[in-house]
């Protein structure tokens, strides 16, 4: 049997990248899933990709009152939610002496607060044996020159993750994170030769992580398997942050 057999999965940021990733996995794992995003076309493109378990719903994760509808549309072509992965974020440089207000609450606005709200929305849908993964970032543990503010942003999700935990269980609901390093995603593409190689560098596997290595943690978290797993961090980074 397979490890989401008659699972329902909403992962929020799903059409591309490690969200892609994550949904690909689940729905080989045999878990209806629903993913999430802010372009029509990607969405599709990712579940004729994934195949027939995957659904999509079109929805800006930034706008807190986008999730009500979605989970309105989970209630009813669903009727219960066992899985919720909370991907969707960004990234962006941004030194202390040059920060501004936009970038700040940009960052703070899908890296923070949509967390919040989709979180909130989804647990009344949840029920014994649910699962929550956030998806964090090891820059939440470790300084990162010119990033201050997104490592808060992601530091702000492993104190979710501990918080919740502890409100949840007693509904039988796990909330657990998955904090990658450095992953070879499309954000990489712009980066140079140069760059690459000295990040590569700080790296003691000596490699980016694959998005593929990122779901299977979430996976894990995700399964009975992790039954007893709760409010955890597994760290997806070859011991970046580590070792």
């Amino acid at each position: 049997m397979k490890r989401l057999t008659q699972k329902t999965a909403l992962i929020i940021g799903g059409a591309s990248g490690i969200g892609l990733a994550i949904a690909t996995r689940f729905a080989a794992e045999d878990a209806t899933v629903i993913i999430t995003g802010r372009k029509q076309q990607s969405l599709d493109d990712a579940c004729r990709a994934i195949g027939d378990n995957c659904h999509a719903i079109l929805a800006d994760a930034s706008d807190p009152a986008a999730f009500a509808g979605v989970m309105d549309v989970v209630a009813k072509d669903h009727g219960r939610l066992d899985i919720l992965v909370i991907n969707a974020g960004m990234s962006g440089y941004g030194a202390l002496e040059s920060l501004d207000a936009d970038h700040f609450d940009s960052i703070f606005g899908l890296n923070v607060r949509a967390p919040v709200f989709a979180a909130q929305a989804a647990v009344p849908l949840m029920s014994q044996g649910g699962s929550i993964v956030l998806i964090g970032s090891i820059a939440g543990m470790v300084g990162i020159k010119g990033y201050g503010t997104y490592g808060a942003s992601k530091a702000a999700i492993r104190s979710f993750a501990r918080s919740w935990a502890a409100e949840l269980a007693p509904k039988g609901i796990r909330v657990n994170v998955v904090s990658p390093g450095p992953i070879d995603t499309a954000m990489f593409d712009a980066v140079s030769d140069e760059m690459r190689q000295s990040l590569t560098a700080q790296i003691p596997a000596g490699r980016l992580g694959r998005p593929e290595e990122v779901a299977s943690a979430a996976l894990y978290l995700a399964s009975d398997e992790a039954a007893f797993v709760v409010g955890a961090e597994l760290c997806i980074d070859g011991g970046m942050a580590q070792v």
